[in-house]
């Protein structure tokens, strides 16, 4: 087990003995690989040693296929899911409908991160304002969600190339991006609602609903409206509309 962790024989001994100044986190993880435990093993021996797990993981991509079946069944609900990441990796489409159709789309392109900060625009050479966010009124809560969302992930997920890469990318191409990253923070708050500014049915405000996936950190999210209420018929517009409706979005 010792040469297996990469750590002495009379360390080892000494931790299996009690006997040893408790271990670090590069340490358990270390013990962590040479048992071959499970992420959640491993989150359990991290706990009861008091420190935080040591991820050398890939963030997972692919969707279950009863959520993929959920996401369909939805009524009158725009859902989609988000990898750890901000990509989305499946939507309905209700949801491109109110958003954007992402079947056209690369995975690199399904991405939110990349989204709430496209850089400095091409063309005439001047960033201006950031262009509207499919014309939410939050926008600015939502890139410091996005900020605040990447910096766990790479926490957990810190020789994940997709992760690093696209925090990289973001840093290089974005100073919005640079300027809430060094604020340092890491817990947002709850969104209740959301409101579009959709170019085919007016404003619609929508309840936010957000469901962990916790076996593949990932994250089930749901718009939806009160029953009978204007944005409910607005969504039920936009299900007769279909992606279509979405493509005059900036």
């Amino acid at each position: 087990m010792a040469v297996l962790a990469h750590i002495s024989t009379e360390y080892y001994v000494r931790l299996e003995q009690g006997r040893a100044p408790r271990p670090s986190a590069d340490v358990l993880a270390a013990i962590a690989g040479a048992l071959r435990l499970t992420d959640a093993e491993s989150d359990h021996l991290h706990v009861l040693a008091g420190t935080a797990p040591n991820r050398t993981g890939l963030h997972r991509r692919d969707v279950r296929p009863s959520i993929l079946a959920l996401l369909e069944r939805l009524p009158q609900t725009a859902g989609f899911v988000m990898s750890a990441a901000f990509e989305i990796l499946a939507w309905n489409d209700l949801t491109a409908a109110l958003m954007e159709d992402f079947a056209p789309l690369s995975p690199r392109d399904r991405n939110f991160a990349r989204r709430a900060f496209p850089g400095p625009r091409s063309g005439d050479g001047q960033s201006g304002d950031t262009p509207p966010l499919y014309g939410i009124s939050d926008a600015a809560e939502f890139r410091l969600h996005v900020v605040m969302g990447l910096r766990t992930t790479l926490a957990r997920y810190p020789t994940d190339p997709a992760v690093t890469g696209l925090v990289d990318e973001l840093r290089d191409t974005s100073p919005d991006f640079v300027r809430l990253w060094e604020r340092h923070d890491v817990q947002a708050p709850p969104t209740l609602t959301k409101t579009f500014r959709h170019p085919a049915v007016g404003k619609v405000t929508v309840d936010c609903d957000t469901l962990a996936l916790t076996d593949r950190d990932q994250h089930l999210v749901l718009y939806s409206a009160p029953q009978g209420s204007p944005d409910a018929e607005a969504l039920a517009l936009l299900n007769v509309l279909g992606p279509e409706a979405a493509h005059s979005l900036p």
